[in-house]
């Protein structure tokens, strides 16, 4: 290992955070991940060769930053599922709101309203009990997604009283492509980021 590299003082707090499959975004609602954003953006090269020693790569998105790491492959149905969550939660919020994106906000409340009455929204959201439970009612399915959105950094609450969610920074596959007009490919990336896709079909964001 290279002693030499310059880091700075707080290395071992981005390390902690990035090692759970967390995104570090510069329009986070917390203080100290827009901190550590800033840290990483001015010392980008030397925190990138510091961590390749350990095994690890530090990626940097569209004013975002995470792990990636080589894994063992996961077999072909788990990729294919897996992709498949994740277009499906996409569409959903985007037939929501075609707005949907970095910077975006709502109350899951206002969702649940909508989809009572939007039938295309109601099958949307009725579709995804195949990846929880075929037994959960419609608010808990919701809950679901949003809780898993939240614990891999592509959502944060940022009002608990009124239970407000902020998408955070993301270049996401929703940003450009619908299921129902494109043509998919996916690939199933190192941990946190969920698929890449291109499509043949550009949507105006």
């Amino acid at each position: 290992m290279d002693l030499n590299i310059q880091i700075p003082d707080n290395t071992a707090s981005i390390f902690e955070y990035l090692q759970k499959g967390l995104f570090i975004s510069s329009n986070s609602t917390s203080e100290e991940v827009r901190d550590m954003y800033n840290e990483i953006d001015e010392n980008y090269e030397s925190l990138y060769q510091y961590f390749s020693q350990i095994n690890y790569t530090l990626e940097r998105g569209n004013e975002y930053f995470f792990f990636s790491r080589i894994e063992p492959k996961a077999t072909l149905e788990q990729k294919i599922m897996r992709a498949y969550y994740w277009i499906d939660v996409l569409d959903f919020f985007k037939t929501y709101d075609e707005t949907f994106g970095p910077g975006f906000r709502f109350q899951p409340e206002q969702i649940l309203v909508e989809t009572n009455i939007n039938m295309l929204l109601q099958n949307k959201l009725d579709g995804m009990r195949k990846h929880f439970s075929d037994k959960d009612i419609r608010k808990e399915v919701l809950e679901n997604m949003i809780r898993q959105l939240t614990k891999d950094s592509f959502l944060e609450q940022e009002n608990e009283k009124t239970n407000t969610y902020k998408v955070i920074s993301r270049r996401t596959a929703a940003s450009t492509c619908r299921r129902s007009d494109a043509t998919w490919k996916w690939s199933d990336s190192a941990p946190p980021r969920p698929i890449t896709a291109t499509c043949s079909k550009q949507v105006p964001a």
